[in-house]
């Protein structure tokens, strides 16, 4: 019904509606994002690491700072999980949530933002200081009139504005607008020219201001060096050195040392649903992630190799977004499971209103063009929890299971109806379930021993 409304209101007049809730909300707050420095992050993958490295640089540097990403959200030390469903939350619900982090002291907050929470005016009222932009690939473009060019440039509207603001003058301090960029990616040039008193660039594989080099990724995370100086990330995944990177540069830039920057990449050892380990006391390793497209699953898939036994195995399940979501990432998700893992189970995501079945097709069919075989290697498991449980159960020692699709997410939705979900929950009860089945089987068929006494 939701969708069909939208469908009804021109397009201009929905987002000058978007534009004055978001507002109303701010004045109604106090525009409490003029009493922090605000850093924004954007991109399509690693938003929610990103701001997660800062937020632990920026706490082991002594500044209490908020956090608003997918997965999490953070008042100061308060952390609660995102419940939304969305990465941006309702303009008001941004703005309390500022508001909040004012009123409990924090001088800093780190706002994931989106393409689609750009165009829907979220950002409106929220005043940045700093915009970091992480990477660029096709996805949410359905949102976006299946343009990448308007994917683009809607991101580009942060950036815009960030001179457009006056500098805030906070702790003493004239605060400089920054733009801060992955000079690894194509599009960073687009993202680069728009006006700040500093830009400053990234990366693992050219030449920029910020260089990892000496990366050695290991069971542990990943060690490597930036202008000399070591510095090690507990964050599964080589990949993640470029999310670790911003934290480096705007700690330096809030003239945090060396020593308080390694101590808050090295205590953050968990991002919840990224990479994250689950750990039962089974024999095998259960990742759980938020990887839903190409690239991402890519680097979930790579990072699992990485850390693979010789002749171990690699479980992976994977599903798809309904609802009108990109239909085109489906196909790739089969074939690329297929090509990278060794058992395929496909399962629900959020199939929103669409039909579950067509969903799971999309990307099973394409998985037995490139080798997979139903039943066999293939399987095909509209219920989650018992596509978990199947991922689980195909898993023998040194094995690998990666549950993809949802991460921390704390809902799931089918039929139009959302229902409590959280992957790494129901994996827990899954991985318990299987523990107590195999220590009954061995109790079971253990030889029963009698003692044979002799009377006295």
């Amino acid at each position: 019904m939701k969708r069909f409304i939208k469908k009804l209101i021109p397009e201009k007049l929905l987002l000058f509606y978007h534009h004055l809730i978001a507002t109303f909300a701010a004045v109604r707050f106090g525009f409490p994002s003029k009493k922090m420095m605000v850093i924004g992050i954007t991109g399509t993958k690693g938003k929610t690491s990103t701001a997660n490295f800062i937020w632990s640089c920026l706490a082991a540097g002594g500044f209490k700072a908020g956090i608003i990403t997918t997965a999490n959200i953070k008042i100061g030390e308060r952390e609660l999980l995102n419940t939304y469903h969305m990465t941006m939350p309702g303009r008001f619900t941004i703005q309390r949530l500022l508001a909040q982090m004012v009123r409990d002291g924090c001088t800093h907050c780190i706002v994931e933002t989106t393409s689609e929470g750009i165009k829907q005016y979220r950002t409106a009222g929220i005043y940045y200081d700093i915009v970091v932009f992480t990477n660029l690939s096709p996805e949410h473009l359905e949102a976006h009139n299946d343009d990448f060019e308007e994917y683009k440039s809607t991101k580009g509207k942060i950036f815009k504005n960030l001179a457009r603001h006056s500098n805030k003058n906070l702790m003493g301090k004239k605060i400089e607008k920054t733009i801060i960029a992955n000079g690894d990616s194509q599009y960073s040039p687009y993202y680069l020219s728009f006006p700040a008193d500093k830009k400053i660039t990234f990366g693992m594989s050219s030449e920029t201001d910020y260089t990892a080099r000496n990366i050695h990724p290991n069971s542990a995370g990943t060690d490597f060096e930036v202008k000399g100086k070591k510095f090690t990330i507990h964050i599964l995944g080589t990949f993640n050195v470029y999310n670790a990177l911003p934290a480096i540069i705007i700690s330096r830039l809030l003239d945090i040392n060396d020593a308080l920057i390694s101590k808050g990449l090295d205590d953050l050892k968990k991002i919840p649903g990224r990479m994250e380990i689950i750990d039962e006391g089974q024999n095998f390793l259960v990742l759980v992630d938020y990887a839903h497209e190409m690239q991402s699953m890519a680097h979930a898939l790579q990072t699992v190799d990485e850390l693979k036994a010789l002749r171990s195995k690699t479980i992976i399940l994977v599903g798809a977004e309904g609802g009108g979501r990109d239909k085109a990432k489906r196909p790739i998700i089969g074939e690329l499971s297929a090509k990278m893992a060794d058992y395929v189970v496909v399962s629900n995501v959020d199939p929103y209103e669409d039909d579950p079945k067509q969903i799971l097709e999309d990307i099973a069919t394409v998985a037995e063009k490139f080798g997979k075989t139903r039943d066999k290697n293939l399987f095909v498991i509209e219920d989650r929890r018992e596509g978990i449980r199947k991922a689980l159960a195909l898993a023998k020692k040194s094995d690998i299971v990666l549950i993809t699709g949802k991460g921390a997410e704390q809902s799931i939705i089918i039929g139009g109806v959302r229902s409590w979900w959280d992957d790494r929950t129901v994996t827990r009860e899954e991985l318990k379930r299987r523990l107590s089945q195999e220590s009954s089987k061995r109790l079971a068929s253990a030889p029963s021993s009698s003692k044979t006494h002799t009377p006295a």
